[in-house]
């Protein structure tokens, strides 16, 4: 033969090699495990891969909105392009960066719906709001304590009831998908969404997250009042070394597995359908591309089957930002092969055509994008949008129920914590008079702080009328001609105040109410370099408390701000964090005793900006210098400005008769400890009771204390109630060096209001045999 014909034929027969190889790769029977209902399924088998690709991608709602018009009003032409030419799966935000009203809500969702009805297949869009403590997005919507409010109630119940508040309010405007709870363990104070958090405690965090996901996903995602919650940030990003929104976080692998990981895994039992991605690093990698922490840890070892979705363009960040990627293209491949189902784009295409390019390339499998892809269309089921994803024909009246003002109020009043009172300085006496100064006493933001109305939560103009700054609250109390008012400060500035002026006029009160803190912040914005309260307002205190008045302190702010040197200026410090837009009610009732305060802190107040040293520090944390030091210069590491659980009443009470059901704990056996609370006052109270269980010698240097239980009793003067925990094995186990949850046998201490006992664990019935811990343990005896 003629070698070019030779030639000829040869290529002929690769390139026949090659169709046949391919088109029996394309007819391979599908290699995915995790299987999808009939419906999912067989909608996987008729769709395209440009449709697969578009069902990852999640766009801005501001791609779509006319933007010389008022909010609401959809482009259709670029609805349409969205949709029907990338047959995009979600669509997130308002599209105008603040709230709008229920019946524009009803608009924006009903145009999507409609459009997607049109389209082949007809698949609904899920949209996602970021109601991170109510309906944030919604004008007429009722918004509440922030997290870390809700931590300093300690009540479970309400966490709950909070959930559905935000599920009902969230779901009646048309939203299906709420970017909600933020589960990041808050154990750096610096970082600017400590408010977000549940405080420094994992387990505390872990139930309080978990009641409000059972919360805003109800008994039936079907509802017209429930949505699909969104744990985040998985992982690791409350905890940056810098402090700094979205920096670098280092920490081992057990420090993970102790403190940050049990939210997450306690939220996916809950059964939290979604969950958002850190957008930082962990120990040099971003997570957005770590297949071991998306894939190996989130889905086989916590189990966890819904959609993992990005956060704000943290695909491209891969590029741009983190430098492991050459291009987006690149980028996308790293963060698709390790474990996330949609991009929250959210801006461009350019993510669904990545994702077409690269399974054509044969660089991600078929398989690879089928499972993200059923994943989201099996969420969309679940909530019911393929029957109806039109936005419920609600009226305001349906939406926003009395009850949920009232549950508002009520939030903000447990989330307040009486920091201080001596010689009995608070509540205040009405006759008086007062002088209010401060820059965050007639400031809204200051209650709500971020996700309140904007993204930021600093613009007051989009606030409804009914809410009340704590200037008006605390007004409204004892009547205008009672209460003088002046600024005195920016934030971070004097501004155009006079602070010799306000000095003057506070020698014609009888009294001065002083409101500090921060203005309203979310995420990067609200970076910081020093934790101390800024130097204007230290500087403000300082001049009023020249004037011998009573001063009493009222504190607003996201985290804990350094106020060692003028915390002995106060008689009274009221604490109220970020409690809400009822905030000003709640604390102004406090302050005049219409409300017993019973708010505990979930953190621990520093007293120095660079002393994190947290509750459950470890011993060698406690004292600094012991070795070197002689004994009059000992200082104390763990030294906060006030303790993790400090919080004081207008009642008082005592705690006695502490039990426990066994004195050696054995397996898997439960056992059982009570204590009993009286009120031991003259007016009833709540009061907030801690658990804390101590691992006296342990393989890995155990925690000085631990929270393993936490509860809320009302009492009545000279009311006693028993209050019981039930625990197990499990409560008493620790993350060794090698990851693993082990319990080990030995020596542990319960302390509960301010009582001891001990108690032994031992893994089998058979009788223990001499070991350093046992002896240990017999001479605390």
């Amino acid at each position: 033969m003629h070698p070019i014909k030779a030639l000829l034929l040869l290529l002929v027969l690769s390139s026949l090699a090659s169709t046949t190889f391919a088109q029996s790769k394309d007819k391979k029977a599908s290699t995915r495990t995790e299987k999808f209902s009939p419906q999912v399924e067989k909608l996987l088998s008729q769709m395209t891969l440009e449709e697969k690709a578009g069902q990852m991608t999640q766009v801005d709602l501001s791609q779509f909105v006319k933007q010389d018009l008022p909010g609401g009003i959809i482009d259709q032409a670029k609805l349409d392009n969205g949709i029907k030419k990338y047959g995009i799966g979600s669509i997130l935000n308002n599209g105008k960066n603040h709230a709008q009203t229920l019946a524009t809500w009803h608009k924006i969702i009903n145009t999507i719906d409609s459009t997607c009805a049109t389209t082949r297949l007809k698949i609904p869009i899920i949209y996602g709001i970021d109601a991170i403590h109510g309906p944030t997005y919604l004008v007429e919507g009722t918004l509440f304590a922030q997290n870390i409010g809700l931590a300093c109630s300690r009540n479970q119940e309400m966490a709950k009831k909070l959930g559905a508040l935000t599920g009902h309010q969230t779901r009646m405007s048309g939203v299906q998908w709420n970017f909600a709870p933020v589960l990041d363990v808050g154990r750096q104070p610096l970082w600017s969404r400590f408010c977000e958090t549940f405080g420094e405690d994992p387990y505390i965090t872990t139930v309080l997250g978990s009641e409000l996901i059972k919360g805003m996903q109800g008994d039936n995602l079907k509802s017209t009042t429930s949505v699909a919650a969104c744990m985040k940030h998985f992982i690791g990003y409350s905890w940056p070394f810098s402090g700094k929104d979205r920096t670098p976080t280092y920490m081992p692998d057990w420090m993970m597995r102790e403190y940050f990981l049990p939210p997450f895994q306690a939220a996916v039992k809950a059964g939290a359908k979604t969950i958002m991605i850190n957008s930082g690093e962990l120990n040099g990698e971003p997570v957005h591309a770590s297949s071991y922490l998306l894939t190996d840890v989130l889905r086989k070892e916590l189990g966890f089957k819904g959609i993992a979705v990005t956060d704000w363009e943290d695909i491209n960040n891969l590029h741009t930002r983190h430098k492991i990627a050459s291009n987006l293209k690149e980028a996308t491949y790293l963060s698709v092969m390790a474990g996330i189902d949609m991009s929250m784009t959210p801006y461009t295409f350019d993510f669904a055509n990545y994702v077409v390019e690269l399974v054509k390339e044969g660089r991600i499998p078929m398989d690879r994008i089928d499972l993200s892809v059923g994943r989201i269309l099996q969420t969309k089921a679940d909530l019911g949008l393929f029957e109806n994803a039109k936005a419920p024909n609600a009226t305001l009246e349906q939406t926003v129920l009395p009850s949920h003002e009232a549950l508002s109020l009520e939030a903000s009043r447990e989330a307040i914590v009486l920091l201080k009172n001596q010689v009995n300085a608070l509540p205040l006496n009405k006759t008086k008079t007062f002088l209010v100064v401060g820059p965050a006493a007639d400031w809204l933001p200051s209650l709500s702080g971020s996700w309140s109305y904007s993204w930021q939560g600093n613009s007051p103009e989009f606030y409804p009328s009914k809410y009340k700054s704590f200037l008006g609250a605390f007004t409204e109390k004892i009547g205008k001609a009672n209460v003088s008012y002046f600024k005195g400060c920016e934030f971070d500035s004097l501004g155009k105040n006079n602070i010799d002026q306000i000095v003057k006029s506070a020698f014609n009160v009888d009294e001065v109410i002083v409101v500090l803190g921060e203005a309203a912040y979310a995420e990067v914005p609200g970076n910081i370099d020093d934790l101390t309260l800024p130097a204007i307002q230290i500087e403000l205190a300082k001049r009023l408390s020249e004037t011998g008045k009573k001063l009493t302190l009222v504190l607003l702010e996201g985290r804990p701000r350094v106020i060692r040197e003028i915390e002995p200026l106060f008689n009274g410090i009221v604490l109220g964090m970020i409690p809400g837009p009822k905030g000003g009610e709640a604390i102004s009732e406090i302050l005049f005793g219409e409300y017993n305060p019973n708010g505990k802190l979930p953190f621990t107040y520093p007293r120095y900006p660079n002393n994190y040293i947290l509750y459950d520090y470890k011993y060698c944390e406690y004292v600094r210098g012991a070795a070197v030091y002689p004994a009059p210069k000992l200082e104390p590491g763990y030294y906060p400005q006030y303790d993790f659980g400090h919080g004081l009443s207008y009642t008082t009470y005592k705690y006695s008769d502490l039990k426990i059901s066994t004195d050696t704990v054995v397996a898997d056996a439960s056992f059982t400890i009570s204590i009993n609370v009286q009120n031991t006052g003259k007016i009833a109270g709540k009061e907030a009771v801690d658990l804390f269980i101590t691992d006296l010698y342990a393989s890995v240097t155990p925690a000085a204390k631990r929270v393993r239980g936490f509860t809320k009793v009302s009492l009545n003067p000279n009311e006693t109630k028993t209050v019981s925990f039930t625990l197990t094995k499990a409560d008493l186990a620790f993350v060794n060096l090698k990851g693993k949850t082990i319990t080990e046998e030995g020596g542990f201490e319960i302390l509960l209001g301010g009582l001891k006992k001990q108690f032994y664990f031992k893994e089998k019935a058979k009788a223990i045999t001499s070991n350093k811990k046992q002896t240990e343990v017999k001479k605390n005896k």
